[in-house]
């Protein structure tokens, strides 16, 4: 992985919440790796994998709570002595949230109230949480652009959007260093390829290898922003570090500003696997997005972000990792 910081990270200590889910253990590894003082996880393992806390048990500089943002007084523990935060812990999925609303607001919502009110106490120097491209709703335009959302369609979304406005509130009102990442299809190695929400990638990759039904949503003709993890890393990593006092209290697209269909994407992974599969197409998924393309200008000139990663390029990695991982 590529090097994103310019600073001596050997007296910074960071939390990453969720650091047991898929971006968040990237985060972990890329600190660990760069020599940061300490890296502390804060996760409840509801969906993150204890797989992913074990690769890094041996090492001085790592330390797990296991333990639920929904908790304050499990936040205010997590972020003591804490530099830098990145709260990346959720329940993700437009699905779970269109059926189980309530949990979804009490983890999105009330857990980053909490970890918010947390870092406040506790003076942690910058907080960088994730958001999300749903977000934008059924905002029509294409490129997406920061300023410029629509009204939200799923209760995941209202999440994300409340937690924009939480995150601009505490701003202002406490003057703490906040900045929200508006993710766009984030993927790699280690996403979660199992149970009724895992993501299109891995689903898309085991159900080929597996030879069992891949289901397409729609026409698949629908178009994402695919996004791989080591630029979602990256627009972590500059926007904890960032010296410009511009960079706060703002959202981010993180993307590459390209757009690829559900179809040619499920087509090139058959291509990379050297495999052929016929997809099953379904009804449109409730609260689905149509089109997704970010204007990525804003993280470029405040951040210095730069995608070190191409569509194309991140999907063979990670079909390759899927293929390790089931052979």
């Amino acid at each position: 992985m590529a090097v994103f910081h310019n600073k001596n990270l050997s007296d910074k200590n960071f939390l990453i919440t969720g650091g047991a889910g898929f971006i968040g253990s990237h985060l972990v590894e890329y600190l660990l790796t760069n020599g940061a003082a300490k890296v502390r996880v804060l996760d409840n393992l509801a969906t993150g994998s204890a797989n992913n806390v074990q690769l890094f048990s041996g090492n001085s500089r790592y330390e797990f709570i296991e333990g639920d943002i929904r908790d304050f007084e499990t936040c205010k523990k997590a972020c003591s002595g804490i530099d830098h935060v990145s709260h990346q812990a959720a329940l993700g999925s437009v699905p779970r949230s269109v059926k189980d609303p309530v949990t979804s607001n009490e983890v999105n919502v009330s857990g980053q109230l909490n970890m918010l009110t947390a870092a406040k106490d506790t003076g942690v120097k910058t907080f960088i949480y994730a958001s999300s491209s749903a977000v934008y709703g059924d905002e029509p335009n294409l490129p997406k652009q920061e300023e410029k959302t629509g009204n939200p369609l799923s209760p995941y979304a209202v999440t994300k959007k409340t937690n924009e406005l939480y995150a601009d509130v505490f701003g202002r009102l406490y003057g703490m260093k906040i900045a929200g990442l508006r993710y766009f299809n984030v993927f790699g190695p280690r996403q979660d390829p199992e149970g009724p929400y895992a993501a299109v990638i891995p689903l898309f990759v085991s159900g080929i290898l597996k030879k069992t039904p891949v289901y397409i949503n729609g026409d698949g003709e629908q178009t994402r922003d695919f996004t791989y993890v080591e630029n979602a890393v990256q627009a972590n990593i500059r926007a904890m570090l960032s010296d410009n006092e511009m960079a706060f209290g703002k959202a981010y697209n993180v993307a590459v500003g390209e757009r690829f269909s559900v179809n040619l994407l499920f087509n090139s992974i058959c291509q990379l696997l050297q495999m052929q599969h016929t997809p099953v197409y379904r009804e449109p998924r409730e609260g689905d997005i149509r089109n997704s393309l970010a204007d990525i200008s804003r993280a470029k000139e405040l951040l210095g972000y730069e995608p070190t990663e191409c569509f194309m390029d991140g999907l063979k990695i990670t079909v390759d990792y899927f293929k390790k991982m089931y052979s």
